[in-house]
């Protein structure tokens, strides 16, 4: 991969203004503490604000620029194909509950947005799931009657605005698109204006669930509240085998300018071909910004770069005039039994609360988590909160089959990783890292920077102690077992993961 063609930033990071809030040096009390900066974690903070409640939100690194700043932003109730399954797996009113709460979600944004008075590039837009293969004719019109069954305006086409033909796609109109950290920026702003805390750099280490909870921090002060949120994307605590639920998945976006008259007018996906997902953008002129997202890959394995090749080229095949700007990923997590998990902890929890598992539809689902959780600590209730509820059992053994074959793949990856063949250190070119073995039997994480100096770690993961691995094309070390992420000096870019990779000499 060419100088041209390295990862650069998230458009979506370098187009809003960029404020910063401080770490947290003293201890501090709050009615609650909401841990996690993103679109769940600050749609809670400022839902609670508004309520009446103290709030303070803990944020290991900026605000709005871990996953949510690297989203492709679609605020949309169609989630691929998921409406068939749920009405086979919950039943025509799970069905239904899923979509009036992920509509309300849209509606809830809508409103805020028109409230606080955000620009955010807030744009309706009617959303497709498209296939090309005949062959899928079927599954799309099974879920386009499923879908309008569940309460959405949904129907079944064989046109769509793309510049190629398709065999099908279901299309829910009134959906919408925005600028992410635009709106997210505005709702910190709004949230400290009304009383709200933000603080950054500042990592959440423990957690103890008495009464206050209690959270130890990184920066040696303590928070006590009442109830406590934990919104951090990947739950950094595990006492409800969470873990053992969620799948992470890493995907490519690519990202530029094209002619405003090429713009497919609306937002895209299709299961096929490793995912594929297209949508625009407000540009300067007479220009959009054109979005495609695919290529998804679990964290530490595959060549990420051949999948940025890949996913390029049939970007440019499909939209000839386009001028890639921007490459960044993106990651989310997948629960095993499809609904994300939203509302208490664990069985016994009575103030903690998690958010998490929204399977790539973060945008809608950390809005009505937002709106579920601060009903529910406000002691309101929604209709739905049975759908999200992490405690639910039976679902979850419904998908047993997609749970053993989570854990298969950790269990691969703890026990073969480690039986892999190690390349030596001399091999490693500048810029490139890799797991060598130190004293015949010790793995190491090493990477060579431009200068030619080594840095080297422990290259166990130091959420559970799985091997990490080298994405050469975001030069991160990324963990393929639960997701967590790191850069080239060790430290933390994502969790579970709450510590740097341990340094350790060669």
């Amino acid at each position: 991969m060419s100088e041209k063609q390295q990862v650069s930033s998230s458009y979506w990071m370098g187009t809003a203004p960029d404020g910063r809030h401080p770490a947290l040096t003293e201890d501090l009390d709050v009615d609650v503490a909401v841990i996690g900066g993103g679109i769940a974690g600050l749609s809670t903070a400022w839902e609670l604000t508004r309520a009446g409640r103290s709030v303070a939100v803990l944020e290991a690194g900026r605000v709005a620029a871990g996953v949510t700043g690297h989203t492709t932003a679609k605020v949309t109730a169609l989630h691929t194909l998921v409406y068939d399954k749920l009405r086979r797996t919950r039943g025509p009113e799970g069905a239904r509950l899923y979509a009036r709460s992920q509509s309300e979600a849209i509606e809830r944004a809508a409103g805020i947005a028109g409230e606080l008075g955000i620009d955010c590039d807030w744009e309706a837009r009617d959303a497709y799931t498209y296939a090309c293969d005949p062959g899928r004719v079927d599954e799309l019109r099974a879920e386009a009657r499923a879908a309008a069954e569940a309460g959405l305006p949904a129907a079944f086409v064989e046109e769509t605005g793309l510049p190629f033909p398709v065999a099908g796609a279901v299309r829910v109109t009134g959906q919408a698109q925005f600028h992410p950290r635009k709106y997210l920026l505005a709702l910190a702003a709004d949230l400290v204006e009304h009383g709200g805390r933000i603080f950054e750099d500042t990592t959440v280490l423990g957690l103890d669930e008495g009464e206050p909870c209690r959270l130890s921090t990184t920066t040696g002060a303590t928070v006590r509240a009442r109830d406590v949120v934990v919104a951090t994307h990947y739950p950094i605590f595990d006492r409800a085998l969470l873990f053992a639920r969620l799948t992470p998945k890493r995907e490519m976006v690519v990202a530029g300018p094209i002619p405003a008259d090429q713009d497919p007018d609306g937002m895209f996906i299709t299961p096929d071909e490793n995912t594929r997902s297209v949508r625009t953008a407000p540009y300067e002129g007479d220009r959009r910004l054109l979005i495609v997202t695919g290529e998804h890959f679990t964290p530490g394995t595959g060549d990420p770069r051949a999948g940025f090749e890949r996913l390029t080229a049939w970007a440019t095949e499909h939209f000839p005039d386009l001028d890639v700007t921007h490459r960044w990923a993106t990651q989310d997590n997948t629960p095993t039994d499809t609904v994300p998990m939203v509302g208490p902890l664990h069985p016994g929890a009575r103030h903690a609360y998690v958010a998490t598992g929204f399977g790539g539809w973060g945008m809608t689902g950390g809005i009505m988590a937002g709106s579920l959780l601060a009903a529910q600590i406000t002691g309101e209730e929604r209709e739905w909160s049975g759908l999200y509820d992490p405690r639910r059992l039976k679902p979850a053994v419904r998908e047993a089959p997609s749970f053993l074959k989570t854990q298969a793949k950790v269990a691969g990856h703890f026990v073969g990783d480690r039986l892999r063949p190690a390349p030596p250190v001399e091999s490693l070119p500048p810029g490139e890292g890799a797991v060598v073995r130190a004293d015949g039997h010790h793995r190491l994480a090493v990477y060579r920077d431009e200068d030619g100096n080594l840095h080297s770690f422990s290259a166990r993961c130091t959420h559970l102690g799985c091997l990490v691995a080298f994405n050469s094309a975001e030069r991160a070390w990324e963990c393929p077992c639960h997701g967590s992420r790191f850069d080239t000096d060790g430290k933390v870019i994502q969790g579970p993961a709450t510590k740097p990779l341990e340094q350790r000499d060669l």
